[in-house]
């Protein structure tokens, strides 16, 4: 059965996971939209940025995050000069790491309902004197749902999923960053089989739930005649 400190270990990273995703919504959906409508020349490196997570070693970026906010960082150095110390090994130095890495999968759902949608339903409000704001708001978000629905269940999973930058940013610290897939590890280590195998068969029983969430909703808006991208 599960033991208190693997309880804390869930209720730390369910914790984790929700911050991060309304952060990520909240912050992508506006790098979604310029990213579906800009003509910039920007949008390309700006793209390769957004996904560059996708493809870069967990540990790679969680070292460079690690020099980033660490007391001789940029960030670090702000932080201190704040007085709010160092965020490596903290709480929010995870939940800014798993911003960064799970950012792609936030992203690129909405960015393609967006493009999906095309330019017509905007030119169309634009002719019965609807302002951009509200373009948005009744319009191009709305339109968006399945895409922003499963940027949150993607955004959400991937965080829970989350080992190699929550090790390096993180630690292992009970209550603070130790968080479910570091208890596993810690687990095994200990050679807790039994123990590793609660926690992980709980990990494998709510990916299959995320995925069969998606598939649904992939289903039941194809039949709508929608779509947009995962």
């Amino acid at each position: 059965m599960l033991s208190e400190s693997d309880l804390g270990a869930i209720w730390l990273t369910l914790r984790l996971a929700t911050t991060v995703t309304v952060l990520l919504l909240l912050l992508g959906t506006p790098l979604a939209l310029w990213l579906a409508r800009t003509r910039s020349v920007m949008r390309g490196p700006v793209s390769a940025l957004v996904a560059l997570p996708l493809v870069l070693p967990p540990t790679v970026l969680g070292f460079y995050l690690l020099v980033f906010m660490g007391p001789d960082g940029p960030m670090g150095k702000l932080t201190e000069a704040l007085g709010l110390g160092t965020l490596p090994f903290t709480f929010w130095g995870l939940v800014i790491a798993s911003l960064l890495y799970s950012l792609p999968f936030v992203v690129q759902p909405i960015q393609n309902a967006i493009e999906a949608q095309g330019q017509q339903h905007a030119e169309v409000a634009a002719t019965l004197r609807a302002g951009p704001w509200d373009t948005f708001w009744h319009v191009t978000l709305p339109l968006a749902r399945p895409g922003i629905i499963t940027a949150a269940v993607l955004g959400f999973a991937h965080t829970v999923g989350e080992f190699g930058v929550v090790l390096m940013i993180g630690g292992n610290i009970p209550g603070e960053t130790r968080v479910v897939s570091v208890q596993i590890y810690d687990h095994v280590e200990a050679l807790e089989y039994t123990q590793a195998h609660w926690l992980s068969a709980a990990m494998v029983g709510f990916s299959f739930a995320v995925l069969l969430l998606l598939y649904l909703l992939q289903h039941r808006n194809a039949a709508r005649g929608l779509r947009y991208g995962v």
